[in-house]
């Protein structure tokens, strides 16, 4: 595309999603500075991957038209689809509000665009509950300003992109002296400097053209490496949390007053159909209840923002594991280890949990008796997996992926999918193994590897072994009841018409293809006790015991029996006694134990 060969004096629609493409492209070149440098509103080091994510949503689900107008609402709804952080989100609802101003043009001159633009900052201002100066939305609202001023000394696009990006730079470098956190760690603004990045890529654009080179953003992602901030102030609130809302007619002022009790950094974007929530907060939870009131919930993210501020500055290790919310692990050793976890959910009905994140255990048994409609649970979405490998790619040297078992999940699938496309990208090793366990079983496997690490243990021995002590670890779970085994579709009716009849209570077993059994046909908790651990005094006769641990869904009472006996037995206290997963519980129900052993 040869600038000589079209009028610059008009925007149309494939040029404004070319030079958003371009500039998208420079944010993935740099996400990883960004990420570095990020010290406001919490030193999370994330922003450069939420700007990255942002950018790949619009990249990503949108083909371009001529028509301006079509194209600015999709490039707006695509980026407050994808949205992701304070600075993805406050970039969305600019867009979001740049595209109202554009009604049924198919181009628009310098005039329109100045007055696009202007719209666009009074929107995201309107987002922000306390808009603070020296960020993102001042470098946006001085460049508005500025295209302001030139759009009646110039009808070129392309000069008039390169003239007013002079001042947007110039009010990133001001940053540090209207915002006191910054001048401390000698940083500018990271979305703010996000966003001057964003204005390269669309100079670039509009001074060359070169859209073979501008369309490579669709599959490439850099990462560049700089020195780490240090020095961090202590944060409000632990959780960043964010939400679609989808409902008929909601009402912005109304939803902020519910919340913003709840914590800071509020930001609100997108229209009465579709609200984009971005909160900090340390009761993700008890959020998600009160959002319910104002619409259907559509997507849902909780990062522990504290995870992260220690993942940028005092990380343990260059290796990161990653898990699965059905592990089990107590939430001390997750964080003691910086194991990261993506979480399952659980649906009831139309309404959805993040598994541990928004549906605590003991808020998933309550629901579980009062519902009329029988949960569901679903894997994580490849773009979580993407999401979460892309972050850990700008922290770490490689990855381990230890997930549930393939035969009862998607979730390792999703995870090898999305890891060998990040890895391609950043050229980090990422590898992912199939547990062929879960809960407690699942737990054991990652807590040998934590200690691994610890030991030295380097990436590929660590796989290796993994799997090696997939198969050395053994899983018993007692039942009080079928009822759930028959209504989760893990044991047919007939099994469960009959086990019922008959008072069975059996133990599954998950086998060495990760598959669940059951066997046994005790009669009663006390006898699928008894007959646990006559499976264990069989098991131990010619093994050595690493460890066991113990998951129970409101049996504590049988827990600890377990751990009695297992005492006696090997002299060993367990490593935890831990709730179980709800994803555990949608499928066996309340009462479950899972006592699982690991040999050396």
């Amino acid at each position: 595309m040869a600038n000589e060969m079209i009028d610059t004096t008009t925007l149309d629609g494939k040029r404004l999603y070319y030079s958003f493409l371009a500039g998208a492209q420079r944010i993935f070149d740099h996400q990883g500075l960004l990420n570095k440098i990020n010290v406001f509103p919490v030193r999370d080091a994330d922003t450069g991957t939420n700007l990255a994510s942002t950018m790949r949503s619009i990249v990503d689900t949108f083909i371009p038209t001529d028509n301006l107008s079509v194209t600015a609402n999709a490039l707006a709804d695509a980026a407050l689809v994808g949205a992701r952080g304070n600075s993805g989100i406050i970039f969305a609802q600019f867009l979001y509000g740049f595209s109202t101003e554009i009604k049924d043009e198919d181009v628009i001159d310098v005039s329109k665009f100045s007055q696009a633009v202007e719209t666009g900052v009074h929107y995201s201002y309107e987002a922000i509950s306390n808009p603070v100066e020296g960020t993102m939305i001042t470098v946006i609202r001085e460049w508005a300003e500025d295209i302001n001023t030139l759009k009646d000394k110039i009808n070129d696009f392309n000069q008039l992109i390169i003239r007013s990006y002079d001042r947007a730079k110039q009010a990133l470098l001001d940053t540090p002296k209207k915002l006191e956190v910054l001048a401390k760690s000698n940083v500018v603004d990271a979305g703010a400097k996000g966003f001057v990045y964003f204005l390269e890529g669309m100079i670039d654009f509009f001074k060359h053209g070169e859209l073979k080179k501008i369309l490579g953003s669709r599959n490439v992602i850099k990462v560049q490496s700089v020195d780490e901030v240090h020095n961090f102030e202590d944060m409000n609130y632990r959780y960043c949390t964010e939400a679609m809302v989808v409902g008929d007619n909601i009402n912005r002022e109304l939803l902020r007053s519910k919340i913003e009790h709840m914590g800071d950094s509020i930001v609100l974007a997108g229209s009465a159909k579709k609200m984009r929530i971005h909160i900090h907060t340390d009761t993700p939870e008890k959020l998600f209840a009160r959002l319910s009131d104002f619409g259907n919930i559509t997507f849902q993210k909780v990062d522990d923002m504290e995870m992260q501020m220690k993942i940028a500055i005092e990380k343990k290790h260059s290796i990161a594991l990653l898990t699965d919310s059905t592990s089990d692990l107590p939430q001390e050793f997750i964080e003691k280890h910086q194991i990261h976890v993506v979480p399952l959910s659980v649906h009831f009905g139309d309404t959805y949990y993040l598994d541990r994140v928004t549906l605590k255990p003991d808020r998933f048994y309550s629901l579980l008796e009062q519902s009329e409609t029988y949960p569901s649970t679903a894997q994580p979405a490849f773009k979580d997996f993407s999401n979460k490998y892309n972050y850990l790619s700008t922290h770490y040297d490689s990855i381990i992926g230890i997930h549930l078992s393939e035969a009862l999940s998607g979730t390792c699938s999703n995870s090898r999918k999305a890891a060998k496309t990040i890895g391609n990208l950043t050229k980090k090793k990422i590898s992912v193994v199939d547990s062929k366990r879960l809960s407690s079983g699942l737990s054991l496997i990652l807590a040998r590897a934590a200690e691994a690490l610890e030991n030295g243990m380097q990436h590929d021995e660590l796989v290796k072994n993994i799997e090696a002590w997939s198969r050395k670890t053994d899983m018993l779970v007692s039942v009080k009841t079928m009822k759930y085994l028959v209504r989760s579709g893990r044991v047919n009716k007939m099994k469960g018409a009959l086990g019922k009849l008959l008072n069975v209570k059996p133990i599954v077993i998950v086998n060495d293809e990760g598959k669940t059994e059951l066997t046994g046909k005790p009669l009663s908790e006390k006898a699928s006790m008894k007959m646990v651990l006559k499976m264990v005094d069989s098991k131990l006769k010619d093994r050595e015991l690493w460890g066991y641990a113990i998951s129970h869904a409101r049996n504590l009472k049988t827990a600890q029996w377990y751990a009695e006996q297992m005492k006696q037995r090997t002299g060993m206290e367990p490593l935890f006694i831990s709730d179980a997963s709800p994803v555990l519980g949608v499928n066996v129900g309340a009462g479950v134990v899972a006592l699982s052993l690991m040999y050396r």
